[in-house]
C-alpha cells in the first residue's frame, strides 16, 4: 500500500470515528425527563384539546418511552390551568395544553389574570381552530348575511360564545349593522354545540368541533372567524369580509413554566411536532379530520406569534374602550 493510500485509509478511519463520536455525543446530549411528565389540560374531558393531548401523550410514551400523566385542570378557557402551571418547577416535567386565547385577549381583558407571557415557555402549537359561526341547517340560514337580514327586521338572535372576546366581536357586529343579539357565554365548544342542538340558542361559535355535524348536513358554518374561509365551508364569508377586521381563530399549544432548559424545550417541541406532522399517528389524523391539518410552530417563531396575539388583542380592547 502506498503512503498516499495509507494516509487516505487513516483519514477515513478517523472520519468514521469522529462521526461515531459525534453521533454518540448527540444521543447522550438529548434531553430525557427525570421522571413522569405531567400534562395539565386546560379544558374538560372529551373536547378537542383533551383529545389531542391524550393522543399525543400516548404516542410520546410509545415513541420515547416517557411516562406521561394527563389530567384535566379546566376553568376559564385555560386560565385556571395557566395560573397553576406557572408556579410549578421549570424542569420539563410539568407542561400544559390549552389554546392561545388565554395568553392574549383573555389575559388582557382580565385585570387580575394572575400571569403574563413572561411566566411561560411556549413549546409548540399543534393545529389551528376552524372558528366558525354555526347554526342548525334546519333554521334555513345559509350564511351570516341571512342572519343580519333577519336581525334588521327585528329578530333578536340568541348567540352563544365561548369567551369575552366573542362577546366583544358580537358587539362590533351589532354596532356595524345596527342589530341586536342576546349573547350568552358558555364554557367550551361542546357546550355551545349542545346548546345549538337543543335549540337553547340560535347560533354560536365553534372552533372545529362542528365539523362532523357540518359534513353530515346537520349544521352550517354561517361565517368564518378566521382571516380566511373555512376549509369545510368555503362558501361562508369571513368576518373580515363582513367588515369586522379581526381574526378570532385560535391555535392549540403546549406550554411550560418559564425558564425550562433549552434542550428540554427543543426535545418536547421536536417530539410533539414529529407526532402531529406524521400522518400515520392518531393525533395527526384527529387534527386533520377536525381542524384542517397540522399547524406546528415552535421556537422564536412561536414566541413572536404569541406576542403578535397580545398586540392584536390590545388593538381590539382599544376599539372596545
Amino acid at each position: 500500500m502506498s503512503a498516499l493510500s495509507k494516509m487516505t485509509t487513516r483519514l477515513a478511519v478517523a472520519g468514521f470515528a469522529a462521526a461515531a463520536f459525534m453521533a454518540t455525543s448527540t444521543a447522550q446530549a438529548e434531553w430525557k425527563p427525570k421522571g413522569p411528565i405531567s400534562v395539565m389540560i386546560g379544558f374538560a374531558a372529551g373536547g378537542g384539546t383533551d383529545t389531542q393531548a391524550r393522543l399525543i401523550a400516548a404516542e410520546l410514551e410509545k415513541r420515547k418511552g416517557w411516562k406521561i400523566i394527563p389530567s384535566n385542570v379546566s376553568g376559564r378557557g385555560g386560565s385556571v390551568m395557566a395560573r397553576k402551571l406557572k408556579k410549578l418547577p421549570a424542569d420539563g416535567l410539568s407542561i400544559g395544553m390549552a389554546v392561545t386565547e388565554p395568553f392574549g385577549y383573555g389575559m388582557i381583558a382580565t385585570k387580575k389574570a394572575g400571569y403574563s407571557l413572561k411566566d411561560f415557555t411556549f413549546i409548540a402549537t399543534t393545529t389551528s381552530s376552524q372558528m366558525g359561526i354555526v347554526a342548525k341547517t334546519d333554521k334555513g340560514w345559509k350564511t351570516f348575511k341571512d342572519v343580519i337580514a333577519a336581525a334588521k327586521k327585528g329578530k333578536v338572535f340568541k348567540f352563544a360564545g365561548m369567551s369575552p372576546k366573542h362577546a366583544d366581536i358580537n358587539f362590533l357586529i351589532e354596532q356595524k349593522y345596527g342589530v341586536k343579539f342576546n349573547t350568552v357565554i358558555l364554557r367550551g365548544g361542546r357546550k355551545v354545540m349542545n346548546a345549538i342542538t337543543a335549540g337553547d340558542v340560535d347560533m354560536g361559535y365553534g372552533a372545529g368541533i362542528q365539523t362532523k355535524a357540518v359534513k353530515a348536513g346537520k349544521m352550517v358554518n354561517l361565517a368564518s372567524g378566521l382571516g380566511v374561509r373555512l376549509k369545510v365551508s368555503p362558501n361562508a364569508p369571513t368576518l373580515v369580509e363582513l367588515g369586522i377586521p379581526h381574526d378570532i381563530g385560535a391555535k392549540f399549544l403546549f406550554i411550560a413554566p418559564a425558564g425550562i432548559p433549552a434542550d428540554a424545550r427543543k426535545a418536547l417541541a421536536d417530539s410533539i411536532g414529529g407526532i402531529i406532522n406524521d400522518p400515520s399517528t392518531k393525533a395527526s389524523q384527529f387534527v386533520t379530520k377536525n381542524y384542517g391539518g397540522p399547524d406546528v410552530v415552535t421556537g422564536a417563531k412561536l414566541d413572536a406569534l404569541m406576542q403578535a396575539n397580545v398586540d392584536d388583542s390590545k388593538v381590539l380592547m382599544k376599539v372596545m374602550n
